[in-house]
């Protein structure tokens, strides 16, 4: 009877474990298939997140008793008072991605007061470290309430709320027995928009596919996606330019724009907010046989989406590049792009980034206006 059961049974039912699960598996290999993962964008620049001090803790009511002590008096001891929500720069933060998914934060509140003159212990502070350059607003109001700007900066965002005081705060000398005690009072609350803006000396600006991630490549450590089409860059890249000894500057690489960029077109003019803060712009221009634009109408289209975004961007310090010389084949377009640069006084300058003609050049010129403006904003404050 057992053989004719042992018969009727799939064989691999009398394997071991792992070989039982090795025929499953083989049987099942198209319903073990991954599922594709999302990616989630690394670079975040805008946040909302709440916060919540922490609340005082009550006051105490109670009275002495003890042996040989007949009127005690009371005893009730204060409530201690909650922690603070506290903003502070970090170096070691880039992004805003670690509040993505943890919009709310409160602070721990104070606990409550004791009897025999007990004050209750004061809540933790709750510290959150932002990125050096994030503009703090209050986002009910619209407030700016802090702008981040050197590392290690902190500021209280919100106050932690006084702890009640206990019933032995009320005795007088016509009140001996008082029986009344104060309840904590509430921790501040607030609804805080939170804005990236990198801080980088030098921003790369220009169309899409112009050369902009590989130059930042040959110059600084950076090591972004280079590919040889459109809008490989999805995210601004920074870049360390050492010159020499103890002087460097950092410059900045946002995606490409192309016209129309300020109603939405392409990746819009979002990340234009990160060359705010710039002191020089860097304009490279296409000026290869594979670009069929025309250099100066490029220069006009990208000023004019800059001016669109912010009026102010298209008043700073602006140092002309033409880039892929080594790909082009008609001299007329960097000569026309020369010519257009002359007639408005306008830095130029034509490089390759692949076979590293000009770079040096280039450098010396961004590091000579960098200098400049360093010095006149030192003389201005």
């Amino acid at each position: 009877m057992a053989n004719k059961v042992r018969q009727a049974l799939p064989p691999f039912l009398f394997f071991g474990r792992r070989a039982r699960h090795a025929v499953w598996a083989e049987a099942h290999t198209c319903t073990l298939k991954r599922a594709p993962r999302y990616r989630l964008p690394m670079f975040i620049d805008e946040a909302r997140i709440y916060v919540k001090a922490g609340d005082g803790g009550d006051g105490c009511l109670a009275f002495r008793r003890e042996k040989f002590v007949p009127r005690g008096g009371p005893s009730g001891g204060d409530g201690g008072r909650g922690g603070d929500v506290i903003l502070q720069a970090s170096e070691r933060h880039n992004t805003l991605i670690h509040f993505r998914f943890n919009p709310e934060h409160k602070a721990q509140r104070g606990r409550h007061g004791e009897g025999s003159n007990r004050t209750g212990q004061n809540g933790e502070d709750m510290v959150l470290r932002v990125p050096v350059g994030t503009i703090v607003y209050d986002a009910d109001t619209g407030d700016l309430l802090h702008d981040f700007s050197h590392s290690d900066e902190q500021v209280v965002i919100a106050r932690g709320g006084r702890g009640g005081r206990g019933n032995a705060r009320f005795a007088t000398a016509t009140h001996q027995a008082p029986r009344e005690c104060e309840p904590g009072f509430p921790g501040e609350e607030r609804r805080l928009r939170l804005e990236l803006k990198l801080l980088a000396d030098v921003g790369l600006v220009g169309f899409p596919n112009v050369g902009k991630s590989t130059l930042i490549s040959r110059i600084s450590a950076a090591r972004p996606k280079i590919a040889d089409y459109p809008f490989t860059t999805l995210e601004p890249n920074l870049g360390v330019v050492s010159m020499g000894g103890y002087e460097s500057f950092v410059v900045a690489d946002v995606p490409g724009l192309i016209e129309g960029a300020h109603q939405g077109h392409g990746l819009g003019t979002r990340f234009l907010r990160h060359i705010e803060r710039t002191r020089l712009l860097v304009h490279l221009i296409d000026v290869s046989a594979a670009s069929d634009r025309d250099p100066v109408e490029d220069y006009r289209v990208i000023t004019e989406e800059l001016a669109s975004f912010n009026p102010r961007l298209a008043e700073k310090a602006v140092l002309v590049v033409a880039s892929k010389i080594d790909a082009a084949q008609n001299p007329e377009r960097i000569q026309s792009l020369e010519d257009f640069c002359r007639d408005r006084d306008l830095p130029f300058l034509a490089i390759s980034a692949v076979t590293g003609a000009g770079l040096d050049l280039l450098k010396l010129r961004m590091a000579e206006r960098v200098r400049e403006a360093r010095l006149q904003e030192t003389t201005t404050a």
